[in-house]
């Protein structure tokens, strides 16, 4: 009897172990798994999910280097071919150039849980939480509902708008969509500029959430560009007035990546561990504790809970995507304008 590949497959999805048998012979007791992570409550949930249910299964340690995308990036890159990481987080533009460079491994099939990610999800590795950055703003200080980017230029708004800094993710989607709304591109960024200068003045610019949630609080500004998920928590902790809006153009992507490097000396191990990740369990730990959407799509929800993220295929459809490529490029040519023409 010949045994197909679609066949090793099935048989891990079926398995009740965390992983097949193939992958599971790789997996040696004492073996040791480098990841690289956020700290805070990213890190407690893949403790939980992944990395404590491998230790327990395998008998394996798990090694965890926290800290910002940044340093386990330049890291990364540095120990190209030779990692000390066996999995690394990154972001969307930064994993995706990941495996351009030939520093991680571009996502595959032999990580069963694949088969349910959504194709946005199945870039630059694998996805493992949608975070997108949106429109924002305090219900009482705007004259209507805001619910197309376009509204930043609406008369009420005037001398309200708080604009997110440049670069950062916020920033880098509040001038991508500013571009796009009014006929420009990543490629064509000079409509983006020349009407956020319009905005001018501003009630400020901002570069940090605490930042803008300070802001909010003590009445400096009415709308802002934010991640959804943060400022949700933000509003149901401090601040209900404030609003998580889902405009007609669509929230921009933001996503967590989990990227295995290529060169790893433990590839069936961190593929379970992306497997874990990707489990709906640990999906569900995610959008409950701090409203990160499913990349999945056989995760299920209680409805008050679904109605706050980004879930479904029509949903993540319309999730506004760039070429982050052409966007890195072009960073400090647009730092700089951004420094001169709008911050200055």
């Amino acid at each position: 009897m010949t045994t197909t590949r679609r066949t090793l497959l099935g048989a891990a999805l079926a398995a009740p172990a965390i992983w097949g048998k193939d992958a599971v012979a790789q997996i040696r007791r004492g073996d040791e798994l480098t990841v690289g992570v956020w700290g805070g409550a990213q890190e407690r949930i893949v403790r939980e999910f992944c990395g404590d249910p491998l230790e327990r299964q395998h008998g394996v340690k798990v090694n965890y280097v926290l800290g910002g995308t940044p340093e386990r990036r330049a890291r990364a890159y540095a120990e190209r071919g030779r990692p000390s990481f066996d999995v690394l987080y990154l972001n969307i533009s930064e994993s995706r150039q990941a495996v351009r460079d030939g520093v991680t491994q571009a996502p595959s099939a032999n990580v069963p849980n694949f088969a349910n990610l959504y194709a946005l999800a199945r870039q630059g590795g694998y996805g493992v939480a949608f975070n997108p950055v949106t429109i924002v703003y305090d219900r009482r200080a705007v004259a209507a509902p805001m619910t197309s980017w376009r509204d930043f230029w609406r008369d009420d708004l005037r001398g309200k708008v708080i604009w997110p800094t440049y670069p950062g993710a916020q920033g880098t989607a509040a001038l991508l969509m500013a571009a796009k709304i009014f006929g420009g591109s990543e490629t064509n960024i000079d409509p983006g500029f020349a009407n956020i200068a319009r905005l001018k003045p501003f009630a400020a610019i901002q570069g940090s959430q605490d930042q803008l949630y300070g802001m909010f609080d003590s009445g400096v500004g009415a709308a802002s560009i934010e991640f959804g998920s943060f400022t949700r928590m933000y509003a149901e902790s401090r601040n209900p007035n404030i609003v998580i809006a889902d405009p007609a153009e669509g929230q921009v992507v933001a996503m967590n990546v989990a990227c295995i490097t290529a060169g790893t000396r433990n590839q069936a191990l961190a593929e379970a561990w992306v497997n874990l990740h990707l489990s709906p369990e640990c999906m569900k730990a995610y959008a409950e504790r701090i409203y990160y959407s499913p990349t999945v799509n056989n995760v299920t929800l209680p409805p008050d809970l679904a109605a706050k993220l980004v879930m479904g295929e029509e949903q993540v459809r319309k999730l506004v995507d760039f070429d982050w490529a052409v966007v890195a490029q072009n960073e400090p040519r647009w730092s700089s304008r951004f420094t001169r023409e709008i911050a200055g």
